[in-house]
């Protein structure tokens, strides 16, 4: 079965990462599509990312930049939260995973500071981010399992053009 670990971006203290992560992880594993965890090795993750000055946080950005092949042909989703959802945060990782050889998919959850959060601390996402959080899954596990015959070295046959 496809496996797809949830990588937790932050490592502030009082960080909001760990519950958004962990609610992801709660909706992911009422799937039966791939198996879903709180993160090691694995053939795609969901970047759980804050926005940090207009980016992603600096030990997201270090622990991916720490390894490279071990990234390769592997899918990536993103949950971002921020005072404009994290966007921008997203927008930079999507230029990093590129760059290790890693397919992202084009939905993804953007949680707001001022609607999904109370007192900008308290996690309390709106029932509509649900669905948003299931369409990212969805690409994810069929990248995740369309990138397996390149993680394990084969290719698909294409057909022979008739001239």
């Amino acid at each position: 079965m496809t496996r797809i670990g949830i990588i937790i971006g932050s490592t502030r203290p009082g960080r909001n990462g760990e519950t958004v992560a962990r609610w992801v992880h709660e909706i992911a594993s009422q799937r039966d599509d791939a198996q879903y965890e709180l993160v090691d090795t694995y053939d795609g993750y969901v970047f759980v990312t804050p926005e940090y000055n207009h980016s992603t946080s600096g030990a997201l950005k270090n622990a991916i930049d720490f390894l490279y092949a071990e990234w390769n042909n592997k899918a990536a989703g993103f949950v971002s939260y921020g005072s404009v959802g994290g966007t921008r945060a997203v927008e930079h990782l999507r230029l990093v995973v590129a760059e290790l050889q890693m397919a992202d998919v084009r939905a993804q959850v953007a949680l707001s500071l001022f609607t999904d959060f109370e007192n900008f601390s308290v996690f309390k996402p709106g029932d509509h981010q649900v669905g948003a959080v299931n369409t990212m899954l969805d690409q994810l596990a069929a990248w995740s399992g369309a990138l397996a015959h390149l993680r394990a070295g084969t290719t698909m046959a294409t057909p022979q053009s008739g001239a």
